[in-house]
């Protein structure tokens, strides 16, 4: 059994904690690591939680839990959490899991949760939406719905990403936020399956080939997922498409490392952008 058997897996390392006197993690810590996984496995299914739940109607309440060991984690070791659902019931979900190390199977699990009305706690029907996304999230099939367009189609769920990005998480305000430039640019935004948008970008006219990438803005619970990768694969493309040759954008220096990864160079010395530290990146189409 590995990580590969499952849809889903998440790595995490035994911190010291979590181990008695011999270095072994107690037995009660491992319901903590399958906890984790969970939160994990709604962030692979590009659902911010409680966005998503209110949204539903409902809540997940765990039901059922029990576990099998056979072996045990050591301090520093380091972990995969994989987890699958098994059933989805009428009102009930069930998924099993494994802690692994290095595909050695460490503890097996099974976690029943039921869909309750937040207020009664009392048993409703699984959505049909959630129950179609977690289908076809265990069938191998895309979370992400990636749509390019205009201000005029798309403006408004992009206003919504980059309100509670920019304005509400990083402080900046209204009037630097917004400008007359979003008329011109090819947007996109990303979807999950319950339709809700989770991140944004924009692209600039070109200027002599060289294509300028902004206002990238991904829900602050999806980051790390891929969500952001993906999008500005999707504009790469387009600016590709219409004929330019680099890609060019104002990173904060918080996000330098992921605009590394993914081809970019820094281009001369840091600045202040609205207050927050910046640095020009380009990335040769």
């Amino acid at each position: 059994m590995t990580p590969e058997n499952f849809r889903f897996s998440h790595r995490l390392r035994v911190r010291w904690s979590e181990v008695d006197m011999q270095k072994i993690v107690f037995n009660a810590h491992y319901l903590a690591y399958f906890d984790l996984g969970i939160s994990e496995y709604w962030r692979a299914l590009a659902l911010p939680y409680e966005d998503a739940m209110a949204q539903l109607g409902g809540e997940l309440y765990l039901k059922k839990s029990t576990l099998e060991f056979n072996a045990s984690a050591r301090m520093d070791d380091q972990l995969d959490v994989a987890l699958a659902c098994q059933r989805l019931g009428n009102t009930s979900m069930t998924l099993r899991g494994a802690v692994l190390r290095a595909g050695q199977p460490l503890a097996l699990g099974e976690l029943v949760y039921v869909f309750a009305d937040p207020s009664s706690q009392r048993p409703r029907p699984v959505p049909a939406a959630l129950r179609a996304l977690i289908e076809a999230f265990e069938a191998g099939q895309s979370v992400l719905d990636l749509r390019r367009g205009s201000w005029d189609t798309l403006g408004p769920d992009a206003q919504r990403v980059r309100t509670a990005v920019f304005v509400q998480e990083q402080g900046i305000a209204p009037e630097d936020e917004w400008d007359a430039a979003d008329a011109d640019c090819l947007h996109a935004v990303a979807y999950n399956r319950l339709g809700q948008p989770v991140a944004t970008a924009r692209l600039l006219p070109a200027q002599a080939g060289v294509a300028k990438l902004g206002r990238m803005a991904v829900h602050r619970v999806l980051r790390g997922t891929g969500v952001g990768r993906q999008l500005l694969s999707e504009l790469a493309q387009a600016a590709r498409a219409r004929g330019d040759r680099c890609l060019r954008l104002s990173a904060q220096r918080s996000a330098e490392g992921f605009y590394q990864r993914l081809g970019f160079e820094a281009l001369g010395q840091p600045y202040d952008e609205v207050g927050i530290p910046h640095i020009e990146m380009q990335r040769l189409l």
